[in-house]
Order: structure tokens, then C-alpha cells, then sequence
């Protein structure tokens, strides 16, 4: 008489974890879309229209004509108005703050969709024990990410035109890392926790993610300098496959994230090595459990090389500029989802 109890308690247990899950993959697809629009953002140049954090009244947007007029005036203090868009119209500054603030009220509904259903599933007794810090980390990743973003932003409200391309690095860094781990966990719950990387496929696949998680940060410092906008040849650049003066900046390291040549040249460099190596491991794997799944990754490291091709040749049109960072996040989200298969 007992057996049954334990099955009804084993039947709930898994439906708790599937529902968990399920919450946990439409806050990662959230992030992803946060991660678009953060893109459309920069592509726009509308990251500096909103001037001031307001994490709790800055969810509303301006009310009325003298509210707009007062963010304008707000706008005009910083020099990305007097050097870039002087004599702009309130209709122009209205379509780059709606780009801004769509983004922050999406940071904002991440943390709505996270909190309120986590609540809920801890007060219920949902959430098994060992899962509740790792989802209290998730959260607190979630806050410094608010955070980080407008230390971003602040980097170019006084003298830049632009924010840091370091800080837009660490910034987009960090919402990889929280869309990878909301993917993960999902995964955990879905199919039971994971354990170690034991075998070699395992093993090169975790290694997959770090160049992939690598390459995207690459891709920040090439959007944060504008680097995409020269250099429109392929597969040449500046006449030659290795072309010169990657290396002329002074101190030695500048180049590596100032340089517009050589930080071009390292974002194509790392988009060779991760192709050669997604294509190794489709092979290793081709008889093994993970053939599908390394099939997978190959095609989108495929795709996204050659959208990166073509958007680099187009001089970074914004529609091409946003699909070619949505699928850094696609190849991201299938390089961890592999990962997980061969590690279970």
C-alpha cells in the first residue's frame, strides 16, 4: 500500500521540475530578446537618450509634452548631442529614446518574470532544496546586470560620444553567461542534474562553449569601436589575409581592443578557429550519442559565419547588424544544449 504514495510523490516531484524548467527557458528567451533589442539599441545609437537611472518611476515612460521636453533637455547636456546629433527634432529624440527605454523596461520584466514565479514555486514547496541557491545566484546575476548596464551607459554621458567598448563587453559578457546558466538549469530540471564531463566528447564540447561565449565577447569590442564599418572586404582585409599595422598601437595590449584593424582581424581569426574546431568535433562525433546535436552546432556556427560575412561586406546595415548578434545567441544557447546531453 505504500508503493503508491511514492509513485503519486515521484509524479509530482517531476511535474514541479518540468514546470520549473519550462519557467526557467521563457526567462532565458526574454534574455535573448533583451539581448536583440540591447543590439538594435547600439545599432541605433539610442543607448545614451535616457540620462539618468531610475530603476523604479524610470518604468514609466514620459507622460507628457513638457515631461518629453525635460528628457530632451537632459539629452543635450551630454556631448553625444553637440558632436553627433545637433539640431535634432523631439520627433528624432522620441524614436531613440523608445529604443532605450524599451530595453530597460525589458530589464525590468525579466525581473518581474523571475522573482514573482520563484516566489511562488519556494512558498509552495515546489523547488527542491539543493535548486534554490543556484536560482537566488540567477536573481542576483539578474540585479548586477541592471547595474553593470548603466555603469555602461554612464561611460559615455560625459566625455564620449559612445559607451566604453569595454564595459558594452562586460555588460553583454554577463547577459550570455545569465541566458547560458537560465538554459543549463532548465536542463537540469528537465532531465536531472548534471554530472562531470567524463569523456572526451563531453570535454570538447565544454570547450566549444568557451570559444563560442569567447567569440561573442570579440564581437562586442568590434560593435563597441565601430570596427565592422571599415575594412568591408572578404576574405581580405586591406588588400592581404594578414594585413598590416595590427599591431602599431602603443601600448601593446591597446590593439587588442583599440585597434579597429586588429580587433576586426581577431573577431575573424577566432570566427575560423571555432569553425574548424565545430567541424572536428561533427566528425568525432559522428557515431556517437551526440552526432545530432554536434550536426546542429556545426550548421549554426555555419549560418553565423557566413550572416557575419555578409554583414561586414553590407557595412553593418542594421537588420543584418541585429541577426547577425541574436545568432551569436543561438549558436550559445545549442552549444550549451549540447553540452548538457554529453555531460548527463
Amino acid at each position: 500500500m505504500s508503493v503508491l504514495p511514492r509513485i503519486h510523490a515521484v509524479e509530482t516531484a517531476d511535474r514541479n521540475r518540468r514546470a520549473i524548467a519550462w519557467w526557467l527557458i521563457g526567462v532565458a528567451a526574454l534574455v535573448f530578446i533583451m539581448v536583440v533589442v540591447g543590439g538594435l539599441t547600439r545599432l541605433t545609437e539610442s543607448g545614451l537618450s535616457i540620462t539618468e537611472w531610475k530603476p523604479v518611476t524610470g518604468a514609466l515612460p514620459p507622460m507628457s509634452e513638457q515631461h518629453w521636453q525635460d528628457e530632451f533637455a537632459l539629452y543635450k547636456q551630454i556631448p553625444q548631442y553637440e558632436i553627433m546629433n545637433k539640431g535634432m527634432t523631439l520627433a528624432e529624440f522620441k524614436t531613440i529614446y523608445w529604443w532605450e527605454w524599451s530595453h530597460r523596461f525589458l530589464g525590468r520584466l525579466i525581473g518581474v518574470a523571475f522573482l514573482v514565479p520563484f516566489l511562488w514555486f519556494a512558498l509552495t514547496g515546489r523547488i527542491e532544496r539543493a535548486m534554490v541557491p543556484r536560482l537566488i545566484f540567477l536573481f542576483v546575476l539578474g540585479g548586477m546586470q541592471g547595474v553593470l548596464g548603466w555603469w555602461m551607459v554612464m561611460s559615455g554621458l560625459v566625455e564620449r560620444t559612445e559607451v566604453s567598448q569595454y564595459r558594452l563587453a562586460a555588460h553583454l559578457g554577463l547577459a550570455t553567461l545569465i541566458y547560458g546558466a537560465l538554459i543549463w538549469t532548465a536542463l537540469d530540471m528537465f532531465h536531472g542534474r548534471s554530472t562531470r564531463f567524463l569523456s572526451g566528447l563531453a570535454k570538447a564540447a565544454l570547450a566549444l562553449i568557451v570559444l563560442v561565449f569567447a567569440q561573442t565577447i570579440l564581437g562586442a569590442f568590434v560593435a563597441g569601436i565601430r570596427a565592422g564599418l571599415i575594412y568591408n572586404t572578404w576574405p581580405l582585409m586591406a588588400g592581404a589575409f594578414i594585413p598590416d599595422g595590427l599591431l602599431k598601437m602603443a601600448p601593446l595590449w591597446h590593439n587588442f581592443f583599440e585597434n579597429h584593424l586588429t580587433v576586426q582581424f581577431q573577431h575573424r581569426m577566432a570566427a575560423y578557429l571555432l569553425l574548424a574546431l565545430a567541424a572536428w568535433h561533427a566528425w568525432s562525433a559522428r557515431k556517437s550519442d551526440g552526432a545530432r546535436g554536434a550536426k546542429l552546432l556545426l550548421a549554426a556556427v555555419v549560418a553565423q559565419a557566413a550572416l557575419g560575412i555578409w554583414t561586414v561586406l553590407w557595412v553593418v546595415p542594421i537588420p543584418l547588424g541585429a541577426a547577425h548578434q541574436a545568432g551569436a545567441m543561438v549558436v550559445f544557447g545549442i552549444a550549451v544544449w549540447h553540452a548538457h546531453r554529453l555531460a548527463r
